[in-house]
């Protein structure tokens, strides 16, 4: 057995096919003139354009329109004019279009490689996609895709978006990647597709030789490599069990999420981008509870202008409307960086400038955003949330901005819609200090991934201590449950944004403390309201009672 990280939930039982990485050789030299390289290198943009148009429509047809817009966005970075001029500067140079090509483009996947944020990382794998494209119709390489056996199972350094699309929905059973995390695209269109994926798997797949029978438990990030017989009778069990349990979640589509005690649960989606809302439609989630904005100014080479930001919140509140949408604002820094903010580097940059305190010393940028954000709420109900508050004073700053903006956009005859002001709480300042700050704002959503980080002082990032990282840590169900409380003496909602919102085994416990809100992935809505559903409320005074991180562990998963 080996395992990796669970990508898409499932079973599956079949044969591996492994994909070799494809080596492309490049030759530098060039006997053609430089007007005639850059003509060549012209054609195989325009051609690639073509192609990944093709593949938009496909994936529209067979997958749907978020995983769609991950080809449109390919197509902006491989008609970028930045690139397009370093590409031309490296012609000049009397070198191939493919060497000119490949030597700008690596420079910017290692730029994106470099990145601490899982997401902007995995941004690299999508212009890796590009270049093998390009440099294949450079190098007049066929690109038809591979012949699958039935039952076939996947098994390659990473599967790109276009390779995903394209592979054979029928005869592909699951995947097992080398690298790759939970965002990245094979991850996320194998949960579309409800195919199992196991990713990450690191330098042990290489154990894994074509034809081998394979069983990948999706759920658990485990593998299974010719197994004996009593392993794949154990597993056709487990996913008949798996399969049946998927059927049952349908019957909550559509439905409200209502505890058995009769109170309301807002079981709402995360998304990073316009493009994500479609799969929190698709799985009739009851709202947007955190658009993460940062990923706006993410791969460009820019800030977004007030009228980008604009369409872009727009679109969301008009598609979701009229269910509530929470918009962070800009939460850069940390693991998200902006090479053209100049920002300098900072030993510990979780604790430094980041998110409000970015905003709250360049009001322009921060203003810019909270008038694109007042300006969209005429279509849809807005709720602005600040990041990474700690002070009481913070807010009433942040505030006295979004106010100023408000009176300017009225000023000049803007029509704004009634919207709501809240905060995250990830500092455990503010987790402390809730009684106070929920008397100046109109809800609290809980960022789980940092108010564990700074509670128990342990990088998130850093793999060799990420056993201590844990939400099972008995001081966290305290702060959390005293977070709950204080809203709501105040009289305010208070709902959970990170990760822990969307564990199966977590659930019973939020609701348990009085939780408002779950906001989670897309494809765990379901499940997390099949939960709420069913939910009885009880004390939680026995596991208030816990000393220890597995005690707490192990009551939440036995109930």
């Amino acid at each position: 057995m080996i395992k990796g990280i669970k990508a898409s939930d499932g079973i599956a039982i079949g044969i591996a096919y492994v994909i070799k990485e494809e080596k492309i050789e490049v030759i530098k030299e060039t006997s053609l003139e430089v007007s005639a390289v850059q003509a060549e290198m012209d054609g195989a943009i325009e051609s690639g354009v073509k192609a990944l148009d093709d593949l938009k429509k496909k994936t529209l047809e067979t997958v749907g329109e978020s995983e769609a817009e991950v080809f449109e966005a390919h197509k902006q970075l491989l008609m970028d004019p930045v690139m397009g001029g370093e590409i031309k500067t490296e012609i000049e140079k009397g070198v191939s279009s493919a060497y000119a090509f490949e030597s700008v483009i690596d420079k910017y996947i290692t730029m994106f490689q470099s990145l601490d944020n899982d997401y902007m990382r995995e941004r690299a794998l999508d212009l890796k996609d590009i270049k093998v494209r390009v440099l294949k119709i450079l190098c007049g390489i066929d690109d038809s895709q591979a012949v699958l056996t039935d039952d076939a199972i996947i098994v390659t350094f990473d599967l790109t978006p276009s390779e995903t699309v394209n592979l054979d929905r029928e005869k592909t059973k699951g995947f097992v990647t080398e690298i790759g995390g939970e965002t990245s695209h094979s991850a996320i269109i194998a949960r579309t597709l409800n195919i199992p994926a196991v990713v990450g798997v690191g330098k042990e797949i290489a154990s894994i030789n074509q034809g081998d029978q394979l069983i990948i438990d999706g759920s658990e990030g485990v593998i299974y490599i010719n197994p004996a017989v009593d392993i794949v009778d154990e597993y056709k069990r487990k996913k008949s069990d798996f399969e049946a349990s998927q059927s049952l979640l349908e019957a909550y589509r559509d439905k409200a999420s209502i505890t058995l005690d009769g109170k309301e649960i807002e079981v709402a989606g995360n998304i990073a981008s316009v493009e994500d809302v479609q799969a929190v439609l698709d799985a009739s989630g009851d709202g947007i509870g955190l658009f993460r904005s940062e990923f706006l100014y993410m791969n460009r080479p820019s800030l977004p202008t007030e009228e980008e930001q604009f369409d872009a919140y727009k679109t969301v509140l008009e598609k979701m409307n009229p269910k509530p949408v929470t918009i962070r604002t800009m939460d850069i820094g940390g693991d998200k960086e902006l090479d053209y903010l100049g920002l300098e580097k900072e030993m510990n940059p979780f604790l430094g400038y980041r998110a409000i305190r970015i905003c709250l010393k360049d009001t322009e940028l921060f203003k810019t955003q909270l008038r694109a954000l007042l300006r969209a709420s005429a279509y849809g109900r807005l709720r602005i949330m600040f990041p990474m508050i700690a002070s009481l004073e913070e807010i009433i700053e942040a505030k006295e901005i979004l106010k100023a903006c408000h009176d300017d956009l009225i000023s000049e005859g803007v029509e704004i819609h009634e919207y709501q002001v809240g905060i995250m709480i990830e500092v455990p300042a503010a987790a402390i200090m809730a009684d106070v700050l929920a008397e100046e704002v109109d809800f609290f959503s809980i960022g789980t991934n940092d108010l564990i980080q700074y509670t128990t002082a342990v990088d998130r990032m850093n793999n060799t201590i990420s056993d201590l990282y844990s939400p099972y840590h008995p001081a966290f169900l305290r702060l959390i449950k005293s977070v709950v409380e204080a809203g709501h003496v105040k009289g305010i909602e208070v709902g959970m944004c990170g990760n822990v919102a969307g564990y199966p085994e977590f659930i019973p416990y939020l609701l348990n403390i009085g939780l408002d809100e779950l906001s989670m992935s897309p494809n765990m809505i379901l499940k997390a309201r099949s939960i709420v559903n069913n939910h009885s409320n009880e004390s939680v005074d026995d596991i208030l009672k816990l000393k220890t991180k597995k005690q707490v562990e192990n009551k939440l998963k036995a109930e």
